[in-house]
C-alpha cells in the first residue's frame, strides 16, 4: 500500500492491478498489440462511455479523438491501449516505445492522460473556450519509464502518480507547467530507489496538439534525485532537465526515468555543480513561492509552544478594529489573491510533500511586482512593530534560496500557509506594489504580512540562516534572533 505522502489519497500499486477512488481496474495489455478502439480497459465511472465494448466505436469527441490522433501517429500498432478509471483522468493509455537507437534511447514504457484537457467540449468537465484557448487546463500528462529487460507487462504505479497528480490540479485548478518540480519524498514505486521526486518537461514526441476544444501540451513526468529537486528549487526545472537530456544515464534526450538509477547528475559529471552554482549566482531562482506550515506574531514569544503556532489562528482575544474579523467570503477572496496575485500567474504550481511551490515566469506580472487585487485592498494596513515567524523544516530550509536565489536579485518570496488563508511575503527593495518599506518593514493587510529585507541586511540574513541549506544538520527547533531589527525565526519539526 502506497504510503500517504502528499494531500492526496492512497493508491493500490502492485502487480497488474491499480485502485483510483472505489473503481478497481485490472489491466490487460498485450505485447505490440494494445486495446483495439472498440473495447475500454477496465471500468469507467461517473462519466459516459464513449468506446463500446467489443462493437463499432461509439462517436468519439472531438477533443479526445484529437489527443488520440497525436498518439497514433507515433504507435500505428497500438491503437489504443486504454487503462480506464473515474474522476480525475478519463483514461491513460500505456505504450511499448522502441527507443531510438540512434540517439542512444533505450526501450521503455510510455503513459499518456486524458482528462485534464477538455475532451468533450460540452461543458461536463471543463469550461468550454475554443480553438485559440488552452483546453481545459491546458495541458496532459506522461511519462517515459525504462523498459526492464524481459518486462512484458508496463508497470501501473506511474498511472497511480498521474492520477495523483491530476487531483491536485484539479481540487487546486493550478496547472502544472515545463519546469514545475514535484517534491514526493518516497521511491515514485514504493521500492529503496534514489528517484524520490519529479521535474515537468515537454513530451519530445508528443509535444504540443491544437483541439478543436483548444491548446493541448502534453506534460511529461520525468523522475529525480533529491539532489536533483534541489538544483531544481534553487535555480531552475527547466536548467536541470537540459543537463538530464545530455546525459543518458541520466534520462538523455527523451527524459526516460530510470528507477535503478544510482547516480544523480553531480556524481554523473562533477562538472555540472559548477554549472549549477554558476547558474544561481546570475540567473537567481524562479522559485516565487511555497507552501508552508507558518505561523506569526507580533510580540516576542519567548518559550510558547510551537505546536501552538502551526494550528490555525485564531485571533479572537486580539481582534480591533485595526484588526478585522474576517468573513468567509473574505477568506476565499483572499485564497484567490495569494493564488492568483502571489504566486504571480494562477495555473503555475506543483507540488511539494502535500503543499504547493509555485513558479514564476514570463507569464502573470511583470518580474519583480508583488500583485495585488480589489479582494487584498478589502483589509486595512496594519503595521507591526517586530515579528516572530515560526515555519516547518523543510519549508523553512528555503530561507536560504529565497535570500538567495530571489531577493538577491530583486524579487520577493511567498510562504503561503497550509492551515489557514495567511501568506508571508519577503520582500527587497524596489518592489512594486508592496505595503512594506525601510520606514515600515513590517506591516499586515487581512491575512498577509509582508517583512521587507534592506540591503544591509540581507548579507547579515543569508549568513546567520546558512547552516538551514542542510537540513539534516539542524537541532529542532531553532531560533534566529535579530533584535535591532526586531525579527525573530523560529523553525520546527515537521509535525509537533
Amino acid at each position: 500500500m502506497w504510503k500517504k505522502y502528499s494531500i492526496f489519497s492512497n493508491y493500490l500499486s502492485s502487480g497488474r492491478e491499480s485502485e483510483f477512488g472505489n473503481c478497481v481496474l485490472v489491466m490487460d495489455w498485450k505485447e505490440g498489440q494494445g486495446a483495439g478502439p472498440g473495447h475500454v480497459q477496465g471500468q469507467v465511472s461517473g462519466h459516459e462511455q464513449v468506446i463500446s465494448g467489443g462493437e463499432t466505436p461509439a462517436t468519439i469527441p472531438a477533443g479526445l479523438e484529437a489527443l488520440y490522433a497525436r498518439c497514433r501517429s507515433i504507435y500505428l500498432d497500438q491503437p489504443n491501449p486504454l487503462l480506464g478509471g473515474p474522476d480525475p483522468l478519463d483514461y491513460i493509455s500505456m505504450y511499448a516505445n522502441p527507443g531510438n537507437t540512434k540517439l542512444n534511447i533505450p526501450p521503455h514504457w510510455h503513459y499518456v492522460s486524458f482528462g485534464c484537457s477538455d475532451l468533450h467540449g460540452d461543458g461536463r468537465v471543463h469550461e468550454a473556450t475554443g480553438p485559440e484557448c488552452p483546453s481545459g487546463f491546458g495541458f496532459e500528462l506522461t511519462m517515459r519509464l525504462k523498459r526492464e529487460d524481459g518486462e512484458k507487462n508496463p508497470p501501473t504505479w506511474p498511472a497511480a502518480i498521474m492520477q495523483a497528480l491530476a487531483k491536485y490540479v484539479f481540487q487546486s485548478e493550478s496547472v502544472l507547467c515545463v519546469g514545475d518540480h514535484v517534491s514526493w519524498h518516497c521511491p515514485l514505486d514504493n521500492s529503496e530507489s534514489r528517484v524520490q521526486h519529479m521535474l515537468m518537461g515537454e513530451d519530445p514526441q508528443l509535444g504540443s496538439v491544437t483541439t478543436p476544444n483548444g491548446s493541448v501540451q502534453f506534460v511529461q513526468i520525468v523522475g529525480v534525485t533529491t539532489e536533483e529537486l534541489r538544483a531544481a528549487q534553487h535555480w531552475n526545472g527547466v536548467g536541470v532537465l537540459d543537463i538530464m537530456k545530455r546525459m543518458p544515464s541520466a534520462g538523455g534526450p527523451w527524459m526516460l526515468t530510470d528507477m535503478r538509477r544510482g547516480e544523480s547528475i553531480y556524481e554523473l559529471e562533477p562538472s555540472v555543480a559548477e554549472e549549477v552554482e554558476n547558474g544561481i549566482e546570475s540567473e537567481g531562482s524562479n522559485l516565487s513561492g511555497v507552501s508552508a506550515r507558518i505561523a506569526w506574531a507580533e510580540a516576542e514569544l519567548g518559550n510558547m509552544d510551537p505546536s501552538s503556532l502551526l494550528s490555525p489562528r485564531i485571533d479572537t482575544d486580539r481582534e480591533s478594529e485595526s484588526s478585522p474579523r474576517i468573513t468567509h467570503v473574505e477568506s476565499e477572496q483572499i485564497k484567490s489573491t495569494l493564488q492568483k496575485g502571489l504566486m504571480q500567474g494562477a495555473n503555475k504550481g506543483c507540488i511539494n510533500h502535500g503543499t504547493i511551490e509555485g513558479k514564476d515566469g514570463s507569464e502573470g506580472d511583470v518580474e519583480g511586482n508583488v500583485a495585488t487585487t480589489d479582494s487584498a485592498e478589502l483589509f486595512v494596513t496594519r503595521r507591526l512593530e517586530s515579528v516572530h515567524l515560526t515555519i516547518n523544516l523543510e519549508s523553512g530550509a528555503l530561507l536560504p534560496l529565497a535570500l538567495r536565489g530571489r531577493l538577491k536579485h530583486g524579487r520577493h518570496f511567498t510562504f503561503k500557509s497550509v492551515v489557514d488563508v495567511g501568506a508571508v511575503t519577503l520582500v527587497p527593495p524596489g518592489v512594486a506594489g508592496a505595503f512594506v518599506d525601510a520606514g515600515c518593514p513590517y506591516a499586515v493587510r487581512g491575512p498577509w504580512l509582508q517583512i521587507f529585507i534592506p540591503d544591509d541586511f540581507f548579507p547579515v540574513m543569508a549568513t546567520d540562516l546558512a547552516d538551514l541549506a542542510d537540513p539534516e544538520e539542524v537541532s529542532l527547533p531553532a531560533t534566529f534572533r535579530w533584535p535591532t531589527r526586531k525579527l525573530t525565526i523560529t523553525i520546527v519539526a515537521e509535525e509537533v
